[in-house]
């Protein structure tokens, strides 16, 4: 069901409204961290987590391209808040892959935050009813705050060979380790989080090829009321829409800071009537269009496909990895241009600026979105060759 204009409206005006809230806790949040509750309560008020809630649960419903506006404004204000918004909100998407069951009771109150991830560092053993999982996942971010989380595993099957399940499994579930301490996205909270011989109900476990291709059985309705975008699309394209507000606050802060600041070592009193200080902040600023640029073509393909009920193909789906990736380095770049042209007192904990940089770095040594990994997919389909992976 398409959502109305007004909708993603009302939700952006308010996100723009606390961005200065966001931002003046990031500091606080780092040093605990994790995020600062006043952000997830703003947030919470703001709909920000009824945006991938299916209308037909009381949700927003809102489509990609939406979201990724929103989690953009996010990130303009507090990168780390920006990046946890991103998983609760993606992964609030991917509980819709599962049966109809597991989503009365994952969206019962409409507003909801999951957490989780693929890596099939679980163990699912079959009982009566459904499996009994052990197993431990690394780099959870948002367990903290999280109602659900999703997570991943393996079956072993009596002929010896092994079958990729997924699971939804309530938060409350889960032993959460102090071991999250980190140079970048330290307020994110991305902590290990375990089991140990968990019955999870076979309602609330899916096959992973069902979750890529959008197949789970036991469903009425197919994923998001009925626009599916590819799963790893959807995940990168909300990705880059982090980085692309955390560009657009780095450049924010910039600019906010460089008048009337002299170069050191120099007769200049004013950084910003410099030449070098006025192409690197036009380089920047083209960075970020062009990974802007970048975001729209995609956007707009999966939503087509989306909104026809079609598949993107295997080859689109490998382009808009690549196309994500190649736009997050942009905005990465855009961020070190900015971080270099600041001058030594940048690096002080008290300037927003060099948090966004390290976060920025940080994020982009995710696996799923290293530039060479995704280019490499991308040029081989275009080449004419398989993409070589499943992660579509």
């Amino acid at each position: 069901m398409p959502q109305t204009e007004s909708g993603v409206t009302a939700v952006l005006d308010a996100v723009t409204a606390i961005v200065p809230t966001l931002r003046a806790n990031g500091r606080a949040a780092e040093e605990q961290r994790w995020l600062a509750q006043e952000n997830i309560d703003l947030l919470d008020k703001a709909g920000v987590f009824r945006m991938a809630t299916p209308a037909r649960f009381g949700g927003l419903g809102l489509s990609l391209a939406d979201q990724a506006k929103v989690l953009t404004e996010i990130s303009r204000g507090c990168s780390s808040t920006g990046w946890v918004s991103m998983v609760w909100v993606s992964n609030a998407f991917v509980s819709t892959l599962f049966s109809d069951r597991a989503q009365e009771e994952v969206f019962a109150g409409g507003s909801v935050r999951v957490s989780g991830g693929f890596a099939p560092t679980g163990t699912f053993v079959p009982t009566e009813g459904g499996y009994t999982l052990s197993g431990f996942w690394k780099f959870n971010t948002g367990c903290r705050g999280a109602d659900w989380n999703i997570v991943a595993g393996l079956l072993e099957k009596e002929d010896g060979t092994h079958e990729d399940l997924v699971a939804v499994v309530p938060m409350s579930e889960f032993a959460v380790a102090d071991d999250w301490d980190t140079s970048a996205a330290s307020a994110t909270g991305s902590s290990t989080t375990t089991l140990k011989d968990v019955f999870v109900p076979a309602h609330r476990v899916v096959g992973f090829g069902d979750a890529i291709f959008n197949t789970t059985p036991g469903r009425e309705k197919p994923a998001d009321d009925g626009r599916f975008y590819g799963l790893f699309s959807f995940v990168m394209a909300e990705c880059a829409a982090v980085f692309t507000g955390i560009a657009r606050g780095a450049l924010e802060l910039f600019l906010e800071r460089v008048p009337g600041r002299g170069i050191t070592y120099t007769s200049w009193t004013d950084q910003t009537q410099h030449p070098l200080t006025q192409i690197q902040v036009a380089t920047a600023a083209n960075k970020i269009a062009a990974a802007e640029g970048l975001e729209a073509g995609w956007l707009k393909l999966l939503q087509e496909r989306a909104d026809a009920g079609e598949l993107p193909t295997d080859e689109e789906k490998a382009i808009a990895r690549g196309q994500a990736a190649y736009a997050i380095q942009l905005a990465k770049e855009a961020v070190e241009v900015l971080y270099s042209a600041s001058g030594a007192s940048v690096i002080q904990n008290s300037v927003p600026l060099q948090r966004f940089h390290r976060d920025a770095q940080g994020l982009s040594l995710h696996a799923l979105l290293l530039l060479s990994t995704n280019l490499e997919v991308q040029g081989r389909v275009l080449l004419g060759l398989d993409a070589d992976t499943p992660l579509l």
